[in-house]
């Protein structure tokens, strides 16, 4: 975990640290030899050095020496010379070191936020932040991933308007973690972008996706590296009045959401994940779903396979009823949070959710 500096250079706790090395040094000169609490004020450099800026750690560190130096000299009447000089050489060799892991920490930091927002920059590329909008589309949700200090992990989405005026809509999770599942994930986003802006069917955008996802497993097979594949959820929304159509390669049912009514539903004909294709040669097929009126809820694995410390799934469509009557971005809020609560920030796996509306439709923003 990355433990971040006190705000404004730590100046409220370079005073309580100064503080308590002048008090440990009264005391340390009223007790003389018989209580020696130098090994306790020998602490307050080394805070200063992880928690306060350069400046305020080279005061403490200055302090510290000037007290330790003033206590021995008071109590040398009960010591030998040697023992005084060592114990005022042992006291600057601590100061001097705390001041050096200031620098070297600060240092380090420095480098930790340049490649932090370098990481951030590229992950943004790879995957965009909620909200998201085309055409008379909204689309509210949240992403959550399992591994700490990271924005990506195995689950994608995107939406894109194609020059017909078609929103197509994904929703993916890709098989396993880390850097192969990004890998993999940035492939099949990539070839969905330029698909779903050129292919005239979502059957052809998801052959066009399996194939960039073959292409990329062929060349991580090269390397020894495990191949991937990738359930996925294909939308197209047309003009309102139309029906969605909705097109599955082994993805998790979603929902739709009309008035205070809540429905699950999988399409009647899926297709297997991305990658997995080839096994059966069986064409995926798209079909008519809800109305461009209606709201839909798509999600990955990742939520409705969260568990509680009792070990009870979350309870997604229970929710969705409670909630059903919030705008997206408030239900949205709210079941990010819930499912912060339900699973004590113990996420087990990536989740995401995109809750989609046409304003058009609907009649509002």
């Amino acid at each position: 975990m990355h433990i971040k500096r006190v705000p404004d250079g730590g100046r409220v706790l370079t005073a309580l640290l100064i503080t308590g090395i002048a008090a440990l040094a009264v005391l340390d000169c009223l007790t003389g030899t018989r209580l020696r609490l130098a090994l306790v004020a020998s602490v307050m450099p080394l805070i200063a050095a992880r928690l306060c800026s350069l400046g305020r750690t080279v005061v403490v560190a200055a302090v510290f020496a000037v007290a330790q130096a003033v206590t021995h000299c008071v109590i040398m009447p009960r010591w030998d010379t040697a023992g005084v000089l060592v114990a005022v050489l042992g006291a600057l060799l601590v100061a001097g070191f705390s001041v050096a892991l200031c620098a070297a920490l600060l240092e380090r930091e420095a480098a930790y936020d340049r490649t932090r927002m370098v990481a951030d920059a590229v992950q943004r590329t790879i995957l965009r932040e909620l909200p998201l909008t085309a055409g008379p589309l909204r689309i509210a949700g949240f992403y959550i991933s399992a591994q700490e200090g990271a924005r990506v992990g195995g689950d994608i989405y995107e939406v894109v308007e194609s020059p017909a005026g078609q929103q197509r809509i994904l929703i993916g999770d890709v098989q396993g973690k880390g850097m192969p599942a990004i890998g993999a994930g940035h492939a099949v986003l990539t070839s969905f972008r330029e698909a779903a802006y050129h292919e005239a069917t979502l059957e052809a955008v998801a052959d066009h996706m399996e194939g960039a996802l073959l292409r990329h497993n062929s060349a991580l097979s090269l390397t020894g590296t495990d191949e991937r594949f990738v359930t996925a959820l294909l939308l197209e929304v047309g003009p309102p009045g139309t029906t969605i159509r909705v097109l599955s390669c082994g993805h998790i049912p979603y929902y739709v959401i009309s008035g205070d009514r809540v429905e699950e539903r999988l399409p009647e004909h899926f297709g297997l994940p991305l990658g997995l294709g080839p096994l059966t040669g069986a064409p995926r097929r798209a079909v008519d779903s809800a109305s461009s009126s209606e709201w839909l809820v798509l999600c990955t694995d990742g939520v409705t396979e969260a568990r509680d410390p009792q070990g009870r799934f979350y309870p997604l469509r229970e929710r969705l009823s409670h909630w059903a009557q919030l705008p997206p971005p408030d239900l949205a809020r709210a079941l990010r949070a819930d499912l912060e609560t339900f699973t004590e920030g113990e996420l087990k796996d990536d989740a995401a959710v995109l809750i989609v509306r046409d304003a058009s439709a609907c009649g509002g923003p």
